[in-house]
């Protein structure tokens, strides 16, 4: 009793239900760990009672939680409307300069009359007059109860909901990597990306291109080619860079060393296009790298210098830390857990001094995520330009590498030991483990949340849109301890009213809609939370279903209005693979199936047929069964069916593509995160053969049917279908 008291009140799950008529209880041996994960001894029965007294006793002392959050307009929560009378509070605006504090007293003898924090919508009722709201921001929050003593927390103060997209949007979904051009270094960059985006803009009225996360990878070779499992999620990774977009590419003195490196990068990508290779992320990142190393040598002009200086100055230690781990990783390798025991701390005076000796290599790094920044912030230009109401759509992954930047520059923040994962359902019964170190719910709490900001602040700077990979991962984890299997995980929660809020505040100052990939288990209330805060979900159609009763698929205008509507997705069978059952042929090859082959493709089957029957009977199949680019195009107009306020499609479903990107439950059995987009017969195919592709524009026809043929233009940027 007294370690389950202990786990709550920590945030720790003692079971969890994988469905609503069952419930499984969590192992002891789980629990104990994951608390020793957040610095609690619950080893002994009398270690529990210690910690236990603890707790209870710092939980009621306490006048604050760690944070609290207010949203604008509506009513007070209850940490600060339940204050005790003549309670003195001081808000101390933190990123607002100099702005003087703001101070505030709850009258004698008041009630509560505006609580809110309840799962459900606002009451409505204002807040009290003793109130006087703070901008929207982070602040310091000071009060003091009489006879107690002073106590300070963060206070976040957060607009009620993100920007929305406009009523009905198209986009491309891509990975971006898979995306060569005649100008790539053998494999697509941030140059295509663009391309891209003025293109599908300009000639298909596309609203948005969603990429796979651009986060910086771990550095050595091979290196994980995952573009879920980054060094750092806070700075993007130089290897996307078009390096020919680089200013000082034309004042270089050594032109005929970046010839040779063109040259090779040349070979690479006609390997990728003509001659069946996969794409090699370790050899372009080398010849970039060489590239760069060239380049660093050329004097920057003054205003370049300045701009330079400038994000230096706006990224501060974070950028610095980064850089440092990048430098010394060169030395020592890429995990720094086996890095000599004085750098394994970014504190330790060993790190001081390497900091200066390597200097130059830290200076180089820091640029290299200039650069990067500067061709992101292009991209979303150039979209913009084109008349997206949107833009480029970023995908923040759900963690980072253990040995990474980020785990070593913020050490404290992260629970070690520890891995993400998901808990055993329908579809796995092993459960997953990611391998990704989860954050301390409680070290976040405790610094109000600045890791999360400065990582949103980021990413948010250069995009339209953020899709969050895992967005039930703002209200809880699934927690592994380190050498046991995932289905002895356990859930651990966030205090999700401020993670919702610090998103919310960041996306409203960048502009920024906000989706979260809300697929498989789902905590209940959590879609409801998500939507008040306008947080658009992600519906792919083969699971758009009616669970909870007759379990056939869900007519269209049954579909929620605030999602972001797609066919598959990059974990996902392309849509003609689907279609076709060639998905269920690849796993039977790569020894996948759980079950008979015949079993596997007679219930694929009869789930496809019972699909195109439906698209059949809504007329959005004209051509009859039988043509699976028909019915590619079927399903998409079955998508505009849908209220949905943006609609996606996957990039080589444009071209009958029949291979995932990422086959779930492979390592080295499948190519997953290397291959080119491909047409139908797998011959991999350019951005510019993509621009031409009548297969592409008969589709793109079903979604802007104003567009003329190829390479004509007949609608204005940004038109939306009628």
């Amino acid at each position: 009793m007294g370690l389950s008291r202990l786990a709550a009140l920590h945030g720790v799950a003692t079971s969890h239900s994988p469905s609503a008529d069952a419930t499984v209880s969590v192992p002891d041996r789980t629990v104990v760990a994951v608390l020793a994960a957040l610095g609690v001894d619950a080893a002994t029965p009398a270690a529990v009672r210690e910690a236990l007294a603890a707790a209870e006793s710092a939980a009621g002392s306490r006048l604050l939680p760690p944070t609290v959050v207010v949203w604008a307009g509506e009513p007070l929560p209850v940490a600060l409307a339940a204050l005790p009378p003549g309670t003195e509070l001081t808000v101390w605006p933190e990123e607002a300069g100099s702005a003087p504090p703001a101070r505030m007293r709850t009258p004698a003898g008041h009630t509560d009359p505006a609580v809110s924090g309840a799962p459900g919508p606002a009451s409505g009722a204002p807040a009290p007059g003793w109130w006087t709201e703070p901008p929207l921001g982070v602040h310091r929050l000071t009060a003091r109860a009489p006879e107690r003593p002073a106590e300070s927390c963060t206070l976040v103060v957060a607009p009620a909901r993100v920007p929305q997209p406009p009523p009905r949007s198209h986009g491309f979904l891509v990975q971006l990597y898979s995306l060569l051009s005649a100008r790539s270094w053998g494999m697509g960059d941030l140059g295509d990306l663009a391309d891209l985006a003025s293109w599908s803009g300009r000639s298909l009225g596309a609203g948005f291109v969603q990429v796979n996360p651009l986060h910086a990878a771990v550095l050595g070779s091979p290196t994980d080619p995952s573009p879920y499992r980054p060094s750092s999620r806070r700075f993007p990774d130089p290897v996307h860079l078009r390096i020919e977009s680089v200013p000082e590419y034309g004042h270089a003195p050594d032109r005929a060393a970046l010839d040779e490196l063109r040259r090779k990068a040349g070979e690479l990508s006609d390997g990728v296009l003509n001659k069946g290779a996969l794409i090699d992320r370790d050899a372009v990142w080398e010849l970039k790298r060489q590239a760069l190393a060239i380049l660093a040598d050329v004097p920057l002009t003054p205003g370049r210098r300045a701009a330079y200086c400038d994000f230096l100055a706006e990224q501060g230690q974070a950028l610095e830390d980064h850089a440092l781990w990048c430098a010394l990783a060169e030395l020592h390798g890429s995990d720094w857990h086996s890095w000599p025991a004085g750098l394994r701390d970014p504190r330790s005076r060993e790190t001081a001094r390497a900091r200066g000796e390597l200097l130059d290599r830290v200076d180089f790094h820091c640029r290299l995520a200039w650069l990067t920044d500067t061709q992101l912030a292009d991209a979303q230009r150039a979209a913009r330009d084109a008349g997206m109401a949107v833009g480029i759509v970023h995908d923040l992954a759900v963690g980072v590498h253990p040995g990474g930047a980020d785990t070593w520059a913020q050490q404290d923040a992260f629970a070690h030991g520890m891995s993400v994962g998901a808990p055993p359902d329908a579809f796995n019964a092993r459960g997953q483990d990611w391998g990704l170190p989860p954050w301390r719910p409680d070290a976040l709490a405790a610094s109000g949340y600045a890791p999360f900001r400065g990582l949103l602040r980021g990413i948010l700077g250069r995009a339209g849109a953020l899709r969050i990979d895992h967005v039930m991962g703002l209200f809880r984890l699934w927690w592994v301890p380190e050498g046991r299997p995932p289905t002895e995980g356990t859930y651990v929660s966030h205090d999700a009213e401020a993670m919702l809020a610090v998103l919310v505040l960041e996306a409203h100052r960048a502009g920024a809609v906000v989706m979260g990939e809300d697929l498989g288990t789902v905590e209940p209330g959590v879609r409801e939370a998500l939507a008040r805060r306008g947080v658009l979900g992600t519906s792919v159609l083969w699971f758009e279903r009616d669970w909870s009763g007759t379990g056939r698929p869900l007519a269209p205008e049954q579909w929620r209005e605030g999602c972001l509507a797609t066919a598959t997705t990059h974990d996902l069978p392309s849509t003609a693979a689907r279609l076709t059952g060639d998905h269920v042929t690849l796993r039977h090859r790569l020894g996948l199936l759980a079950r008979p082959l015949d079993q596997e493709r007679t219930e694929d089957g009869a789930d496809t047929a019972e699909w195109l029957g439906l698209l059949s009977r809504l007329g959005l199949l004209p051509e009859g069964g039988g043509d699976e680019e028909a019915a590619v195009r079927a399903v998409h107009r079955f998508l505009l069916r849908t209220p949905a306020r943006m609609a996606g499609v996957w990039l080589p479903d444009t071209i009958g593509d029949r291979r995932p990107q990422n086959l779930p439950g492979t390592w080295d059995e499948y190519p997953n995160w290397r291959l080119p987009i491909a047409d139908a017969e797998g011959r991999p195919v350019t951005l510019e053969e993509l621009a031409a592709s009548p297969r592409l524009h008969r589709l793109m026809e079903v979604l802007s049917p104003r567009q003329g043929p190829p390479g004509a233009r007949t609608a204005p940027p940004g038109a939306r279908p009628s």
